[in-house]
């Protein structure tokens, strides 16, 4: 799958979700759909937009004992959507149940990806609240290198920890990464940051925008700008860069 903008969907329902996609008749976008939104329309708004020809990370970020996991994955396996997650956490004989419940029925499955740190988490709440007394980074690390050992194709991650993660996991093991945020945008609730230029800079193969596009004035235009920021080449912007 080709280095994408992924669009997250973050509206209460499908009236206001259906509104922004009409804004992007031309466009085939790949977007995020989260749990505010599913546990609000259910599986019909999954349906709704890949009959527009999207592309769906389904964002519900699994964490429950393997079996349960399991079985949930098979469930959303008949969705099909083109990318699902679970929680690094939940260990990696729960990422490893995820995977077969994703496929029992088809071999032909969506990219399953864990989640290792969410962005809004620093190192002082990590250590702090979670009783966790290695590094943000040495944590990430593990977490990824679980994932891979569970057989996951990816990681989420913030954009700062992708070189790392493809330093330890490979250069074909997915970084899908939020916190992204434009340079006039608000942090919001997000800590560890960067923008589409530098998240590419740093190597992540998809990168999660929500608010600083949904939220735009213009989105379609945001989107655009997203995109180009995102999916132009160091030696372009290099060559931009150069006197004519």
């Amino acid at each position: 799958m080709d280095r994408a903008v992924i669009v997250a969907l973050d509206f209460p329902n499908k009236e206001e979700t259906l509104a922004f996609l009409d804004q992007f008749p031309e466009e085939k976008l790949f977007v995020k759909v989260g749990m505010e939104l599913f546990y609000s329309e259910g599986p019909a708004i999954i349906k709704e937009i890949k009959s527009r020809g999207h592309q769906i990370f389904l964002d519900l970020k699994l964490h429950d004992i393997p079996h349960t996991v399991e079985q949930a994955m098979s469930v959303l396996a008949n969705l099909e959507v083109d990318m699902v997650n679970v929680h690094a956490a939940g260990t990696i004989e729960m990422m490893a149940a995820a995977l077969k419940g994703l496929t029992q029925q088809t071999n032909k499955r969506p990219l399953i990806i864990a989640v290792t740190q969410l962005t809004s988490t620093d190192e002082a709440r990590m250590k702090e609240e979670l009783l966790i007394s290695s590094s943000l980074e040495e944590t990430v690390k593990v977490y990824a290198q679980n994932a891979k050992r569970a057989g996951l194709d990816g990681v989420v991650c913030s954009p700062h920890e992708a070189p790392v993660i493809h330093q330890v996991c490979g250069k074909d093991f997915l970084t899908v990464t939020p916190g992204i945020r434009f340079k006039d945008s608000q942090k919001d609730d997000q800590v560890r940051i960067t923008t589409p230029q530098q998240a590419r800079q740093l190597g992540s193969d998809f990168i999660v925008v929500g608010r600083p596009i949904t939220k735009a004035k213009d989105p379609v235009l945001a989107y655009q700008n997203c995109l180009k920021g995102f999916l132009t080449s160091k030696k372009e912007e290099d060559d931009d860069k150069r006197p004519g």
